[in-house]
């Protein structure tokens, strides 16, 4: 079976719509920043190399430092499917990134979108 596009896309060529979908909603940069790192472990440095270099989804997050063990209280729908019911390790992850940036340009508070417990 053939992977999926999305796959081998580079993270960075769909960053800057994370960016643009979150600034028309009144957000910043840094908060999708933020979000990625927390979801990934990336420092914001390590983030910004691997967007220079190009990485593909499947690099990006196979290689991440750390994936959030709190990813996993992310549910909902995205692009018409329930991402907790994806299987495919790599599409979920994809999905929860898109989730998660689905929220902040929604406007909810970031203590919800990175699932703090307080």
């Amino acid at each position: 079976m053939a992977k999926h596009n999305i796959y081998t896309m580079s993270v960075a060529s769909v960053y800057p719509l994370y960016v643009a979908k979150a600034e028309r909603k009144g957000r910043t940069k840094a908060e999708v920043d933020q979000i990625i790192c927390w979801l990934t472990g990336y420092s914001r440095e390590g983030l910004a190399e691997e967007l220079e270099k190009q990485t593909d989804f499947e690099t990006f997050f196979s290689k991440a430092p750390r994936l959030n063990p709190s990813r996993t209280l992310i549910k909902g729908v995205v692009c018409g499917v329930r991402v907790e019911d994806i299987g495919e390790p790599t599409m979920k992850e994809i999905r929860y990134l898109d989730k998660l940036i689905d929220e902040l340009a929604k406007g909810k508070a970031m203590d919800k979108i990175l699932r703090n417990k307080n």
